[in-house]
Order: structure tokens, then C-alpha cells, then sequence
């Protein structure tokens, strides 16, 4: 069955553990779910555990170390969901790169570091997850953070990070019937701003992908980036994904700044578009 109430539900997360990604997990914990923090970087899983603690909450959180494109080591981390809690009910495809730097200068390490964290991560998540979630036969959810920047023309230095998350978008909305049919509800999250560390880009870089990277300035001077005051708070956007969950909304928008700008491309694709109606079969 679809997610009514997230009392008894086990909730795993990648880039759980800071930004967008704990703020799910603090609202989802605060509805009844146990939750597993999946995060890259250990001081930030550190982070969330004490505060958890502080709280009086260790007990429904945990918390493993995992690189959403390492499918290894993705897979025994599956497989441990299984041994520990019988599967798991909720999937949140939340762990993502904010890559920009000069398209022109832009190399291969560039391009396998964006798309195989924000898309990659993605499809490995539902691909180590999807049957464990068909085989308990609870039903359950999956939730992929996708960006406001997937559904606008974005400038050329975000090419990259906007390419990787529509990528994302069109997927979940691809799935979405399928895997309903499955009991499995599917939405995308498209945020704009949030209070996040996604602009530590950089530090989260592997060792390999930083070699030969044309955007190292560009990343630098990333991380030294303030967040902005009005910046949306990760537990609103939190609630807001846990009401599209029990919803089974297919998309989850935080921020109306950019609706022209969706509206604008949206209305230059269709007045591309001929208005003539072709019969072709597909097969």
C-alpha cells in the first residue's frame, strides 16, 4: 500500500545528514518513522548523531558512511536495510553535488563527478532498493531531490548541475506509473534555495575527479559562499516532503521565485512545436 502515516516506517537517506536531506529525517523521525542517515562525509553524520541525541531521539536514528556511486559498496548497504529491518519503506534519493564553474573549461572528471552523484546516485538507489521494496510487499515511497533548476534555462556555468538534475526529474516521472502499479508511490523534490552545505562541493570531490577538474577555482570560491537570510529552513522543506509523501505527490516545489521563468520555457517548447498531429507507430 502507498504511505499513509509514517508510524512503523523505515526511512533511508542519502546526504542525510546535513542540509535538505537531515532536515526529512528530523520531520520524518518527529511522525513516528525510524530513520537511516546514508551520508559521504562522517564529520556531518557525527553531526546529526549528537544532535539526535541531544534531542532524546539516538534510538530512531542511525546512521552508515556510503558514496551513493560506489554500487558495491551501495549494494551492502541494501542488504544490510534488509538484515536490520526486513527492507525498507521509504527511499529519499536526496545526496547531490551544487557543481558549477566555466563550461569551456569543463573536463571529463567535471562531467563524472555532477552527473554521477546527482544522476547516478539516483539509479543506484532505486535500482539496490526497488526490489526489496516490491518483495516485502508493504508498498512504500520514493523521493529523488531533483532542483528548480531542472525546469529553467539555466547559465552556462550551472549547465552541469542543471543537465544532471533533469535528468532526474524526467526518470521519477517516467517510473512514477509503473512502480504505482506496484504500490510504490514516486515523487521528485524541486527545491530553490535552502540552508544547506552544498556548497561544499569541493571537500566532497574524490580524489580522482579533482585531477585534471577545470572548475578548482570555481569550487573555491564556492565554498566561501553565504547563505542567504531568506534561504528556506531544511525542516520546512522536510514538512513539505512529508506531506507529499502521504500525498503521493509526483512533484514537491518549495519555492514559487522562478514560475515565469518555467513558464517561459515551457511556452517556447510548445511554440516550437508544430500543430500538426502525426499517427506513428512505435511498435
Amino acid at each position: 500500500m502507498p504511505i499513509n502515516s509514517f508510524a512503523g516506517k523505515t526511512a533511508f537517506i542519502t546526504g542525510g545528514a546535513s542540509g535538505i536531506g537531515l532536515g526529512i529525517a528530523k520531520v520524518l523521525v518527529e511522525r513516528g518513522a525510524q530513520v537511516v542517515l546514508a551520508d559521504l562525509r562522517q564529520d556531518h553524520i557525527d553531526d546529526a548523531l549528537a544532535e539526535f541525541h541531544g534531542e532524546g531521539r539516538a534510538n530512531t536514528v542511525s546512521a552508515l558512511q556510503l558514496d551513493v556511486t560506489n554500487r558495491e559498496n551501495y549494494r551492502k548497504a541494501a542488504q544490510k536495510m534488509q538484515d536490520d529491518f526486513g527492507g525498507i519503506d521509504i527511499l529519499i534519493n536526496n545526496a547531490g553535488v551544487g557543481l558549477e564553474g566555466p563550461i569551456l573549461e569543463a573536463t571529463y572528471a567535471d562531467y563524472d563527478f555532477g552527473f554521477g552523484v546527482n544522476i547516478g546516485g539516483v539509479i543506484n538507489g532505486f535500482v539496490e532498493f526497488m526490489p526489496q521494496m516490491m518483495a516485502h510487499g508493504r508498498g512504500g515511497h520514493i523521493l529523488s531531490t531533483s532542483s528548480l533548476a531542472a525546469e529553467v534555462v539555466m547559465p552556462a556555468h550551472l549547465a552541469i548541475y542543471g543537465a544532471s538534475k533533469a535528468a532526474v526529474c524526467h526518470f521519477c516521472e517516467s517510473v512514477r506509473g509503473e512502480l504505482g502499479e506496484k504500490n510504490i508511490g514516486v515523487s521528485v523534490l524541486l527545491p530553490g534555495p535552502v540552508q544547506s552545505r552544498i556548497h561544499e562541493c569541493q571537500d566532497n570531490r574524490p580524489a580522482n575527479l579533482r585531477e585534471g577538474s577545470g572548475f578548482s577555482a570555481s569550487e573555491e570560491k564556492l565554498s566561501q559562499r553565504q547563505l542567504g537570510d531568506g534561504w528556506m529552513d531544511p525542516k520546512e522543506v522536510g514538512n513539505l516532503v512529508a506531506d507529499g509523501i502521504l500525498a503521493n505527490q509526483p512533484y514537491i516545489v518549495t519555492h514559487g521565485m522562478f514560475k515565469g521563468a518555467q513558464r517561459a520555457r515551457s511556452e517556447a517548447v510548445l511554440d516550437a512545436t508544430p500543430d500538426r498531429i502525426e499517427k506513428v507507430d512505435f511498435g
